[in-house]
C-alpha cells in the first residue's frame, strides 16, 4: 500500500508545514484527505539549495546511468498499480480508462528519453580537428557537447495528471538533460502528485544519485510559483496552463537578476479548415469525427478544436446539421475543477450573450461541475472583427466561421494567433486552396494535420507540440518528443583542452560510444577521433 502522507517531498525529506489544503473530487464536491502541506518561499529554497548542489554531480553520470534512472521511475510508476489510476480518478473526475492510458503515456515517454539518452541525443557531440598548417590563420582543436542547463522547475498540469505533471514531458526532458527538477505540483491533485513523487524519490535513492535531484512542492497560492521562478538557482521553467499565469511567470523570470527561459504552453483554438471537396463529398461524417474530438474529455484537451472555418454553401449547411444534432445528443462530463468549470461557463456565456452569434446546438446538462457541450456559428466579417471571438474557451465548445470564399477563408487564417495545431480536410481538389493556405498555417502552427483531427497526440521522435504564441511562450520548442530535452540543454565548446581534461563525450577514441560529427561527417568506428 502506498501512504499519501501530504507532505512536502524536499530531497529524501518528507516535510510538514503548518499551512495546509485538500484536494476535492469534482464529480460529488467532496473534500478529500488528507490534507496537505501548503509550500512557501521557505520550502522553495531549501528545494534550490539541494538541486543546485546535486546538479554538477547529476549532469556528470554516464548516459547509460542516466537512462536507467528514466527506466527505474517508469516501472516505479507501473509498480503503484491501481491505487493511482484510483486515486486520480477521485481528484480529477477523470474515467479509469483515460487515466489507464494516460499512465502508459506517461512511462512511456519516460522509456523513450532513456532509449534517446543511450543514442547520444543529449551529448551531440561535434568535432571539428585542428588545422595547425591553415594559412592565413591556423585552426584550434575545437570539441562540443551539450550539458545540462541546471536546476528546472516543472510545473504541473490540470488536465493531465499523469503525462503532463509530476513525471510528465517536462520532467523527464529536464531529467533527461542531466537537470535537477523541482515539481509545483497542481493543487488539484496532489494525492497523485505525491504518489507519482514518492516513485521518482525511490529512483534517485535506488541509483545512488544525490537527494536533489528531485523535489517535489504543493500548495495553492501564486506566491509558492512565484518563488520557484525567482529563485536564482532555477535555471530554466516548464509550464502548462492559462495563458495568464505562463506570462506573469515570463514576466517573473525576464525580471530576475538573471533572466531564464520559460516553457509555457497556453493557449490555443487548434483551427480545423473544413475545405470545399471534402465537405462535398463527406460532411456529416466530418461532423461525427469533429464532436468526438471536441467532446472527448469534456474538450479539456490543448488540442481541442475550438474553431471550424468553411466556406459558406450546402455542404457546409449540412455539417453544420449533423453536428448539431451530436453535440445536442452529448452527455455532460465532469470538469477538472470547480473553477475551470465557472470559467468555462463564463466563456460560454459571453458567446451566447452576442446577437451576432448564433448557439445552434447544446447538449445535455449534467451534475456539479459539468461541461454542457456547445456549438456557435458566425460570419466570417464578424470574426475579423472581434478578436473575443478568437479567445479559447477551455471545454467542449466550439465555433463554425462561415467565409464567403477563399479570400475570406486566408483572411481569417491570416488574422489567428499562434495555435498548437491546424488542420486541413480536402479531397484532391481541394489541393490548390489548401496550397495557398499552407505558407499561412505553417507561420501559425507547430502541428499541421491533413484529414484528421488534432486531440490525440503521438509522443515520438518527430512530434511538434508547440508554436508561436500564445500557443507557447517560445515557438522554437516542443514539449512533447524527444526534441523537448533541448530545452534544458546547452551547448559548452572546449578549445585545445589537454586529452586527461575532456569529459568522455568528446575524448579520443570515443570511450562512450556516442554518435559523433566529426568535421562534419558522422564518424564510425573505423575513424574515431584519434
Amino acid at each position: 500500500m502506498n501512504d499519501i502522507t501530504g507532505a512536502l517531498l524536499i530531497g529524501s525529506r518528507d516535510i510538514a508545514t503548518e499551512r495546509r489544503f485538500r484536494a476535492v473530487d469534482p464529480a460529488s464536491g467532496a473534500v478529500l484527505e488528507p490534507a496537505f502541506a501548503d509550500a512557501g518561499p521557505g520550502e522553495v529554497a531549501q528545494a534550490a539549495a539541494l538541486a543546485a548542489e546535486a546538479a554538477p554531480l547529476y549532469r556528470a553520470i554516464t548516459p547509460e546511468a542516466r537512462a536507467a534512472f528514466l527506466d527505474a521511475i517508469a516501472a516505479n510508476i507501473e509498480a503503484i498499480g491501481d491505487e493511482l489510476t484510483a486515486r486520480a480518478a477521485q481528484e480529477t473526475g477523470l474515467p479509469a480508462a483515460r487515466l489507464t492510458g494516460e499512465r502508459a503515456r506517461t512511462t512511456g515517454q519516460l522509456r523513450l528519453f532513456a532509449g534517446w539518452v543511450r543514442a547520444g541525443g543529449a551529448d551531440e557531440p561535434r568535432l571539428d580537428s585542428p588545422l595547425p598548417e591553415r594559412a592565413p590563420l591556423p585552426r584550434a582543436d575545437l570539441r562540443m557537447r551539450h550539458i545540462g542547463i541546471g536546476p528546472v522547475a516543472v510545473f504541473g498540469a490540470s488536465n493531465f495528471p499523469l503525462a503532463f505533471s509530476v513525471a510528465g514531458g517536462d520532467t523527464a526532458s529536464a531529467l533527461a538533460a542531466g537537470c535537477p527538477v523541482i515539481v509545483k505540483g497542481h493543487p488539484a491533485h496532489p494525492g497523485t502528485s505525491e504518489l507519482v513523487g514518492r516513485a521518482i524519490r525511490a529512483a534517485v535513492s535506488d541509483a545512488g544519485l544525490p537527494e536533489g535531484v528531485f523535489s517535489l512542492l504543493t500548495g495553492t497560492s501564486n506566491e509558492l510559483g512565484g518563488a520557484l521562478v525567482a529563485d536564482p538557482r532555477i535555471k530554466a521553467v516548464g509550464f502548462t496552463g492559462s495563458r495568464a499565469g505562463g506570462l506573469a511567470l515570463c514576466r517573473i523570470a525576464a525580471g530576475r537578476p538573471e533572466p531564464i527561459p520559460v516553457y509555457a504552453e497556453m493557449s490555443s483554438i487548434n483551427p480545423v479548415f473544413l475545405l470545399p471537396g471534402a465537405l462535398n463529398a463527406r460532411a456529416e461524417a466530418l461532423a461525427t469525427g469533429f464532436v468526438g474530438s471536441l467532446t472527448m474529455g469534456a474538450g479539456q484537451f490543448c488540442t481541442n478544436p475550438g474553431l471550424i472555418i468553411a466556406l459558406a454553401g450546402g455542404g457546409l449547411d449540412r455539417f453544420i446539421a449533423a453536428a448539431a444534432t451530436h453535440v445536442s445528443s452529448a452527455a455532460a462530463a465532469t470538469m477538472l475543477t470547480p473553477g475551470i468549470a465557472g470559467a468555462y461557463a463564463r466563456g460560454v456565456a459571453t458567446l451566447e450573450e452576442r446577437a451576432d452569434v448564433a448557439e445552434v446546438a447544446h447538449g445535455n446538462e449534467g451534475g456539479p461541475n459539468s461541461c454542457r457541450a456547445t456549438l456557435f456559428v458566425a460570419e466570417a466579417a464578424v470574426f475579423l472583427s472581434e478578436p473575443v471571438l478568437s479567445h479559447e474557451v477551455f471545454g467542449a465548445s466550439s465555433l463554425v466561421v462561415r467565409c464567403a470564399d477563399a479570400g475570406e477563408m486566408r483572411a481569417v487564417a491570416r488574422a489567428l494567433e499562434g495555435q498548437l495545431t491546424a488542420t486541413l480536410h480536402l479531397e484532391p481538389e481541394d489541393h490548390a486552396l489548401a496550397a495557398a493556405l499552407l505558407p499561412i498555417l505553417e507561420d501559425k502552427a507547430g502541428r499541421i494535420l491533413a484529414n484528421g483531427w488534432p486531440t490525440g497526440v503521438e509522443v515520438c521522435h518527430a512530434m511538434v507540440h508547440g508554436g508561436p504564441f500564445p500557443a507557447t511562450s517560445d515557438p522554437r520548442s516542443t514539449s512533447v518528443g524527444t526534441l523537448a530535452i533541448r530545452r534544458f540543454l546547452r551547448p559548452v565548446c572546449y578549445q585545445d583542452l589537454p586529452e586527461a581534461l575532456l569529459p568522455a563525450a568528446v575524448q579520443a577514441g570515443n570511450p562512450l560510444g556516442l554518435p559523433r560529427l566529426v568535421d562534419g561527417k558522422p564518424e564510425t568506428d573505423g575513424d574515431a577521433r584519434p
